[in-house]
C-alpha cells in the first residue's frame, strides 16, 4: 500500500484526500450522471468500489431498501473473491474475521447399523497450491459492508442513495441515452418520481431485477422440484464435528449439509426437504423448529439443541439465465454499443449448494468495472463494453452447468449395499467429486476464451503457470528496494491499469532491453496510450522480475518504468522491481523459460497474453486493438 505520494497527511491512510467532485456532492441525485448502479448486492458492492477511485466519472448508486443490509444470505467466499478483495486492501480483514473451510467430513450410514450415522472419511477443501488465500465463510451483509466502507474512503466518497427504487428506463440516442424513472420507496418523500439521465446504467438488483425488466430480458430455466431448507443456528450438540464443514447422508431420511460461519459458534444448516411437486408452495412454509426436526433425524444418533436462529429460509433448487447481460437486441450487437447491463443474480440464478452464487456476481462486476473506466476516461472505445455480455454470460453458462450436476449429485441417497437395486452414491465417489471439483468451488475454474482481449496460445510455453485466460497466479518474490518478502500478485491493485510482468531471462539483458523499449520508445504501449501530460505509469504498471537474489540487483541502474516518478510531487515509486524468493523460485513454480517472459495482466487480474521479451510489434497491436491512442481527451 502507498500513500504520501501527493504529500504528507495525518490519520487514517485508508481515507484517501476527498476530491473536488465529491465536496461538491449534491444530496439529490443529479439529472445527468455517468453511471447509475442499481442496488447494492454482491455485485453493485464490487461496481460501486471499482468506480469509487475515479471521481472524474459521475457515479450513484441506488438501492430499494431503507437501510444497509444486515443478514445476507449468501456467506461462501471462494479463495479467488479473497484475491480479488486483497486488490481492494481488503484481504487481510476479511481473512482474519472469517471462518476458515480447512476440511470436508463425509458422514453415511453405518454398516453395523443403517439407522446411524458414522464418520466415512474427509477431504482437504481447496487442494495445495491453488491460491495462497484460504476458502472462507463470512456473511454477505459484511462482505457488502466492506466493499461499501471502502467506496466511501475513495476520493469520490461515494456513497449509496437509500429509499430509492428504479421505476423504469429506457434508452435512447444522445451522450446521456439512458433516461431512468427513480421513486422514492419510503420516508418524508415516499411516491415522489423524479427522472435523471444517465451515460450506462447497471442493474444490480435481485433475482427480480427492475433493470432486466425494462430491458426485455428473462430468466429462463428449469426449477428441479427439490427443496432445501436453510437455517443459521446458534446450538449445543454432541456431535463431533460440529466445527467442520460436513456432508451427511442418512438412510432414508435425508441430506444434510453443514458449514461452520465466522465467530466460532454459529453454523448453517442445508437441510435436504426432498422432492416437491410442481407449484407446490406449502413446502415454504416449513419452520425453523421443522427444519431442526428434519436435522435431528439426519444426524442419529447425534443430536443439536438449537437456542438460536439467526436465519432461515426454504427454497427449491433452480438454474436460470438470461441470454444476455446487456440491452443490445440479437439483431443489433455489433451495430451499436450496450448503455445498460445486469449483473449478478439478475441474469443467473442457481442454487447454493456450490457457494458460486455471491462469488460469480462479483467477478461479473469485476468485470465490467474497469471496462467502464477505460471507456468513460477515453482510454478505449466504446465497443470494450460489448466483451462484459460475451465474456461473462458464457462463465455463468458453465456455473449453471455445474451448479445443474452438483446439485442433482450431492441430493442422491447413500447407496445401501444390500439393496444396490434402489441407486444411490458411495462414500467413496462423494469424496472423489467433492476433492475433483475442488478448482471450481475455489473459484479458480474462470478460462476466458481467445478474443480481442485475450490471446492465444502460441507463446504459452514460455510461462505455463500463467495459463492465458485464467486468472494471474501469485507466487513469492522479494521486493529489491527493501528486501520486503510478499506475493507478486498483491501488487495488482483495483485502479484500472492494465500489469505487464516482465519475468527476466538468465542474462537479464533481455529484460532490461524490454523495460528501456517501454521507457523511451513512442511505439511502445507504455508511451502510445498515455494520456497528455499523465505519469508514465499511469496506464500500465510495469514490474520487472529479476532473475536473481535481491542483493544481486542495482536498482538505482534499472529503466524509468521500473522507477517512475509519478504522483503530484514526482517521486519515485520503489516497488516495481523484484527478485526471486531462495524458498520459493517464482521461475521454476511458474514454468518461466530460460529467454523469460512477458506476462500480460487485465485490470481484473485475468492473464491476457504471454508473449517473449522481445516481442514489439505483437505487444503493441495486441493493446492497439483494444485502446485509444494517446491523444484521446482525459475525461473531465
Amino acid at each position: 500500500m502507498q500513500f504520501y505520494r501527493d504529500g504528507y497527511r495525518p490519520g487514517d491512510p485508508d481515507l484517501r484526500p476527498a476530491a473536488p467532485q465529491a465536496l461538491a456532492r449534491s444530496a439529490e441525485i443529479p439529472e445527468q450522471l455517468d453511471v447509475l448502479i442499481v442496488g447494492t448486492g454482491p455485485a453493485g458492492a464490487v461496481l460501486a468500489a471499482q468506480l469509487a477511485a475515479f471521481p472524474g466519472i459521475s457515479t450513484r448508486v441506488i438501492e430499494r431498501r431503507a437501510t444497509p443490509l444486515e443478514l445476507g444470505h449468501a456467506d461462501g467466499v471462494a479463495c479467488r473473491t479473497v484475491e480479488m478483495f486483497q486488490a481492494f486492501g481488503l484481504a487481510d480483514a476479511l481473512v482474519r474475521e472469517a471462518y476458515w473451510v480447512n476440511e470436508v467430513r463425509f458422514w453415511g450410514p453405518s454398516s453395523a447399523d443403517r439407522d446411524r450415522i458414522e464418520r466415512t472419511g474427509w477431504v482437504q477443501d481447496t487442494p495445495p497450491g491453488l491460491s495462497e488465500f484460504p476458502h472462507v465463510i463470512v456473511n454477505q451483509a459484511r462482505m457488502q459492508e466492506y466493499l461499501l466502507d471502502y467506496a466511501a474512503k475513495q476520493p469520490s466518497r461515494l456513497t449509496v442513495d437509500y429509499g430509492v427504487e428504479l421505476v423504469d428506463l429506457t434508452v435512447g440516442e444522445g451522450g446521456y441515452p439512458v433516461t431512468v424513472t427513480l421513486r422514492q420507496a419510503g420516508g418524508e418523500r415516499e411516491g415522489e418520481v423524479r427522472t435523471v439521465r444517465a451515460r450506462y446504467v447497471v442493474g444490480c438488483d435481485g433475482a427480480r431485477s427492475a433493470v432486466r425488466t425494462a430491458i426485455g430480458r428473462e430468466l429462463k430455466g428449469d426449477a428441479a422440484n427439490h427443496a432445501w431448507g436453510v437455517m443459521d443456528v446458534l446450538a449445543t450438540t454432541d456431535f463431533p464435528d460440529w466445527r467442520t464443514k460436513n456432508v451427511i447422508q442418512s438412510a432414508g431420511k435425508g441430506s444434510l449439509l453443514m458449514i461452520p460461519r465466522e465467530g466460532g459458534s454459529m453454523v448453517r444448516l442445508y437441510v435436504d426437504l426432498g422432492e416437491v411437486k410442481a407449484g407446490d408452495s406449502a413446502i415454504r412454509g416449513t419452520t425453523a423448529a421443522q427444519l431442526a426436526d428434519v436435522a435431528n433425524a439426519i444426524l442419529h444418533p447425534y443430536s443439536i439443541d438449537v437456542r438460536s436462529v439467526a436465519w432461515s429460509s426454504v427454497y427449491e433448487v433452480g438454474q436460470r439465465l438470461t441470454d444476455r447481460f446487456d440491452d443490445v437486441p440479437a439483431e443489433l450487437v455489433g451495430e451499436r454499443e450496450p448503455h445498460v447491463f445486469i449483473a449478478g443474480d439478475a441474469c443467473h440464478t442457481h442454487s447454493a449448494k456450490a457457494g458460486q452464487g455471491m462469488n460469480v456476481s462479483m467477478q461479473d462486476a469485476f468485470n465490467l468495472g474497469w471496462k467502464l473506466v477505460a471507456v468513460l476516461e477515453g482510454r478505449a472505445p466504446e465497443g470494450l463494453l460489448a466483451t462484459y455480455s460475451e465474456e461473462r454470460q458464457s462463465v455463468a453458462q458453465d456455473l449453471i452447468d455445474f451448479d445443474r450436476f452438483w446439485s442433482a449429485f450431492i441430493a442422491q441417497p447413500t447407496l445401501d449395499p444390500d439393496h444396490p437395486e434402489n441407486g444411490g452414491v458411495t462414500a467413496e465417489a462423494m469424496q472423489a467429486e467433492f476433492a475433483r471439483q475442488g478448482r471450481y468451488t475455489a473459484g479458480l475454474a474462470t478460462r476466458y476464451r481467445p478474443s480481442t482481449l485475450t490471446g492465444t496460445g502460441e507463446h504459452q510455453g514460455l510461462a505455463t503457470g500463467f495459463e492465458i485466460g485464467t486468472r494471474f497466479h501469485s507466487s513469492p518474490v522479494i521486493r529489491v528496494a527493501d528486501a520486503r518478502p510478499m506475493h507478486l500478485g498483491h501488487a495488482h491493485v483495483a485502479d484500472g491499469r492494465w500489469r505487464l510482468y516482465a519475468f527476466g531471462d538468465t542474462t537479464g539483458v533481455a529484460l532490461r532491453e524490454l523495460a528501456e523499449w517501454l521507457t523511451e520508445s513512442l511505439d511502445s504501449p507504455v508511451q502510445r496510450f498515455r494520456l497528455a501530460g499523465a505519469d508514465l505509469d499511469a496506464a500500465f504498471d510495469v514490474h520487472g522480475i529479476f532473475r536473481a537474489g535481491h542483493h544481486e540487483v542495482d536498482i538505482s541502474s534499472v529503466p524509468g518504468i521500473l522507477l517512475p516518478r509519478s504522483g503530484p510531487l514526482g517521486l519515485q515509486d520503489w516497488e516495481k522491481a523484484w527478485a526471486v524468493d531462495p524458498d520459493d523460485d517464482i521461475f521454476s513454480a511458474r514454468g518461466i523459460a530460460d529467454d523469460g517472459a512477458l506476462v500480460i495482466v487485465r485490470p481484473d487480474q485475468y492473464v491476457a497474453h504471454v508473449l517473449p521479451l522481445a516481442a514489439r510489434v505483437e505487444l503493441t497491436d495486441f493493446f492497439s486493438a483494444i485502446l485509444l491512442e494517446r491523444e484521446a481527451a482525459a475525461l473531465g
